[in-house]
C-alpha cells in the first residue's frame, strides 16, 4: 500500500546558538508526530552574517545529531577529542550519548553556506550510553542511479542492495538524498509502522499517487503508514531528503540541546553541566 500524506509543513524562520539564521522544518512544537526525529534545521544563506556567529560550545545528552553539508563548510571540536572539518557532501553523525559538549562553526565558501542538521533521539536504554562521533566524507557516501533519471545518495539504511556507511543507529534510520529528473517517478519500500518524511531541497513534486497537490522546497511531507512512496518530479529537476525511523513510543522530556525521559533526568543533566560533572567516562561512571 503507497503512503499517503499526512501533512505538509513549512519550515520557519528560527534564530539559534550564537545567532544563526536558519528555517526549521520541524522541531520541539511537533513531538511527537515525528518520533523518532526530533528536529530538522535548514541552514542555508548568501550572507555570512546569517551564520558566522555558529554555535559556540554547547551540551548534548540523550540525542544523536546528524549534519549534512551541501555548501561551505563546518569546523567541528568536541569534549572527546574530536576535530574536523565536515565539507559539501561530508556528513558527521555525532551520538551524544551521556553527554558531550562541542562546538559547530560555520563557514561560507564564497559567502555561501548550506547544510541540514537532524536531531534523532535515543530509547531510555541508550539515553546514558558512551558517546561516539562518526564523520563521514563525501566519497564514503555511495550514489545508486535509476535509468538516468533518479540518483539516490544512500547515507543511511539500504537501498536496493546497497548499504549507506552510517550503520548501527538504534533507531534503525534510512537517510537518502535523492535528485531526480523534470516528470521521473520514484517508489521505494518503507518497512510499516516506521515514520516517514521527505523535506524538499530544490523544485517542485509530488508526493502520493493522486497527485492532487504539488510540493516546493522549503516544506516537508510527512507520510501516513504504509508499505511504500510514490514520489513523482514537476517540470523540473527535484531533489529532497528522505528519512525513516523506528518510533521510540516513550516520553520526551526536552529543554534546549538536551532531551531524556523525565524532567528529573533532564534537571540532573543541567545541574551536572553546571557544576562539571557531565562529562561522564569509564573510570567515573
Amino acid at each position: 500500500m503507497n503512503r499517503k500524506i499526512d501533512r505538509i509543513l513549512t519550515s520557519k524562520p528560527t534564530l539559534e546558538g550564537a545567532g544563526v539564521h536558519l528555517l526549521r522544518a520541524f522541531g520541539y512544537n511537533e513531538v511527537p508526530k515525528l518520533d523518532p526525529f526530533l528536529l530538522l534545521d535548514d541552514f542555508h544563506s548568501h550572507n555570512p552574517a546569517d551564520y558566522i556567529a555558529g554555535f559556540p560550545w554547547h551540551p548534548h545528552r540523550g540525542i544523536e545529531t546528524v549534519t549534512y553539508m551541501l555548501e561551505g563548510f563546518v569546523e567541528h571540536g568536541d569534549s572527546m577529542g574530536n576535530k574536523g572539518v565536515i565539507l559539501p557532501g561530508d556528513l558527521q553523525w555525532m551520538t551524544a550519548g551521556s553527554g558531550i559538549i562541542h562546538q559547530e562553526m560555520p563557514k561560507g565558501h564564497n559567502g555561501n553556506m548550506w547544510g541540514f542538521q537532524l536531531w534523532v533521539n535515543l530509547p531510555s536504554t541508550h539515553k546514558m550510553m558512551e558517546p561516539r562521533y562518526r564523520e563521514v566524507k563525501k566519497e564514503q557516501i555511495p550514489a545508486v542511479t535509476i535509468d538516468k533519471n533518479v540518483e539516490i545518495r544512500v547515507i543511511c539504511g539500504n537501498f536496493g542492495g546497497t548499504k549507506g556507511p552510517v550503520r548501527d543507529i538504534i533507531v534503525d534510520p534510512e537517510y537518502l538524498d535523492i535528485t531526480m529528473a523534470k516528470g521521473a517517478e520514484f517508489e521505494h519500500s518503507i518497512k510499516r509502522g516506521y515514520r516517514a518524511f521527505a523535506y524538499v531541497i530544490e523544485g517542485i513534486g509530488y508526493f502520493d499517487t493522486d497527485k492532487e497537490k504539488s510540493i516546493s522546497n522549503e516544506h516537508l511531507v510527512l507520510f501516513k503508514d504504509g508499505d511504500k512512496v510514490k514520489i513523482t518530479a514537476g517540470e523540473r529537476k527535484l531533489r529532497f531528503l528522505l528519512v525513516s525511523g523506528k518510533p521510540l513510543d516513550e516520553p520526551v522530556a526536552w529543554a534546549g540541546p538536551i532531551v531524556m525521559n523525565t524532567q528529573e533526568e533532564l534537571d540532573l543533566a543541567f545541574r551536572e553541566y553546571r557544576n562539571g560533572t557531565f562529562i561522564k567516562n569509564k573510570d567515573t561512571k
